[in-house]
């Protein structure tokens, strides 16, 4: 029987990874390949055909979104999620003429899609975005970037080798509010910098849930994929994989990806990080979820700056961006900013002060880039130094120890024990 017209894979036939299949390469081949997909150049108004990765509420979410800042230059030709429901979903809300698949390889092997959004759980970013890349795709990949360290660094790689335009979902990049906090830092009006905290609320917690049956329609296998294989529990699937590390990595990662983002944005450390991570966690004695219920890390700078990211803030649950300088203090959040004193936040910036890069749509910043071939403004590079201040926070608070953190060589220093939990093993065939 013919194969349905609506299935994802119908250019396969002419395609790099179907080409190496008949030519008798193996997986382990492929890695180390050039791309062989040939990308072509995008006139101004030319449409941009792109693919969804995931199609969960945020992935659904990246979908529209990017329809929309494209303005009609924007075709989905493909879904893609290992949850029927989520793909049914997508497709009939958004892109009804767009093809659907479980396997997102069929969507990286056609030749007809120039960029990809990926709005999967954090524990398959690395392998899809590295693949996406090598397979000539521009991403757009929500954030955190990576579930490790050592994944990051691998996509900033393949991003780089294969010249690829890379947006990182960390949207705060884009708002107004947010940059002109950071100028104004970067500008000294509150003189120099002396603490930053972020506050980014407690992580889920819930009691014994048992084990059951997947729903219909997913594959649950596929959807664990590199992690540890274990049985369907509803809180491992959709919102609450946030909660097991497994995953992810609680909120110091999911939010942490954000505000830290804007406090590395602030102090210039765009391509580099702290120095000292000092963290601690009260973890739950019962439930299913893993991640500790409150935490505090404390960070050091080689400038001295100092940076506390927190599941609280005075005790009790907060979210948001605290600077503390020599001649006052300012909180950011988001549609929200204030200083004391307040004419600091007041302030009308001049011609001669430093102004950061402009964006004020997240998604259309990265349609721009995909045709102009300039980096984005949350480049992959910021996403991941962006996201290692969170993971470094884990390791801490997980091993029970201060670190040291060389950034030029992203190693752990004089640990190699805590070095091992840069990375983590994968399930085969992953």
């Amino acid at each position: 029987m013919r194969r349905d017209d609506r299935e994802c894979g119908g250019g396969r036939r002419n395609t790099r990874r179907s080409f190496l299949r008949r030519s008798g390469f193996t997986a382990a081949t492929l890695a180390g390949l050039p791309t062989l997909t040939m990308r072509r150049v995008l006139g101004a108004g030319e449409r941009v055909v792109m693919g969804a990765i995931g199609c969960g509420a945020q992935g659904t979410h990246d979908l529209s979104a990017l329809q929309s800042a494209g303005a009609g230059s924007v075709a989905y030709a493909a879904v893609c999620d290992v949850y029927d429901r989520h793909t049914q979903r997508a497709r009939s809300l958004h892109a009804p003429r767009a093809s659907v698949c479980r396997d997102f390889r069929e969507i990286l092997d056609r030749v007809d899609i120039d960029a990809v959004n990926i709005g999967t759980p954090d524990h398959w970013h690395g392998r899809i975005a590295i693949d996406a890349c090598r397979a000539g795709k521009d991403v757009y990949c929500q954030k955190p970037l990576s579930l490790t360290i050592s994944d990051g660094r691998a996509i900033v790689s393949a991003a780089r080798r294969n010249r690829r335009v890379f947006q990182t979902g960390s949207q705060q990049r884009s708002s107004s509010t947010f940059r002109y906090a950071c100028e104004l830092l970067r500008n000294q009006r509150l003189g120099k910098i002396k603490h930053i905290h972020t506050a980014v609320g407690r992580n889920k917690q819930v009691g014994w849930v048992p084990n059951g049956d997947p729903p219909s329609g997913l594959d649950w296998n596929f959807y664990l994929g590199p992690a540890k294989y274990v049985p369907f529990n509803r809180h491992r699937f959709v919102y609450d994989f946030r909660w097991f590390y497994d995953y992810s990595g609680g909120n110091l990662t999911d939010w942490g990806a954000h505000h830290n983002d804007i406090a590395q944005w602030a102090l210039g450390m765009d391509e580099s990080g702290p120095i000292e991570i000092d963290g601690v966690g009260k973890f739950p004695e019962t439930g299913v979820m893993d991640t500790p219920i409150t935490f505090t890390v404390k960070y050091k700078y080689a400038s001295g700056v100092t940076l506390t990211c927190s599941s609280d803030k005075d005790g009790e649950p907060a979210n948001g961006c605290w600077f503390y300088g020599e001649n006052g203090e300012l909180y950011v959040n988001r549609g929200q900013l204030r200083s004391d004193p307040e004419s600091i936040s007041e302030e009308v910036l001049g011609q001669s002060d430093i102004h950061l890069e402009e964006s004020d749509n997240h998604y259309a910043n990265f349609l721009d880039c995909v045709r102009t071939r300039k980096r984005p403004i949350c480049d992959v590079e910021i996403g991941h130094r962006s996201v290692t201040v969170c993971h470094l926070g884990n390791i801490s608070i997980r091993l029970g120890r201060p670190l040291r953190w060389d950034p030029v060589a992203e190693r752990i220093v004089d640990d190699e024990e805590a070095n091992r939990w840069l990375s983590r093993p994968t399930r085969a065939p992953w």
